[in-house]
């Protein structure tokens, strides 16, 4: 039993360690990073990011459309709260970009996890301002770290 233990937390250590968003130390030239957006946003946010060949300087990033929070002019708070855990979920994870239009019950969640929030209503601009903020990020401590601090 204890050498599937010690084997678990060898393999977590490498895949946390590996993506380039640990407290420990900055990001790697060519790691990937995520920023989850909002179904409104996606296409947007898609776009400007492949006008940038999907980097932010060495660093690649990966754009995740999430679910639709949306239904018959309702939100849906059990899918605002899903796509929220979610984006907290991946260790990659930088930055969670929503429209304004969206009640932002995500933000709490998404902020204790020390993640960007960026409400724009266009992905392109949101996209842009994050790409800028890793580029511009030290690679001294935690890109999540410096992305935060530098959107909000």
């Amino acid at each position: 039993m204890l050498p599937k233990v010690v084997l678990a937390t060898a393999i977590s250590a490498l895949f946390v360690g590996g993506v380039g968003c640990g407290e420990e130390s900055g990001v790697s030239a060519g790691a990937t990073v995520t920023a989850y957006v909002e179904a409104p946003l996606c296409a947007g946010a898609k776009r400007e990011l492949g006008t940038q060949d999907g980097r932010a300087g060495e660093v690649r990033v990966r754009a995740v459309c999430l679910a639709s929070v949306d239904s018959g002019g309702r939100t849906e708070l059990a899918k605002v709260g899903a796509n929220a855990r979610r984006a907290t979920e991946d260790s990659a994870t930088v930055a969670y970009l929503e429209p304004p239009t969206t009640p932002s019950f995500s933000r709490p969640i998404v902020e204790a996890a020390n993640i960007a929030v960026i409400r724009t209503r266009s992905g392109k601009a949101a996209m842009d301002r994050l790409l800028g903020a890793i580029r511009d990020a030290d690679d001294s401590s935690s890109l999540r770290d410096q992305v935060r601090k530098t959107l909000n």
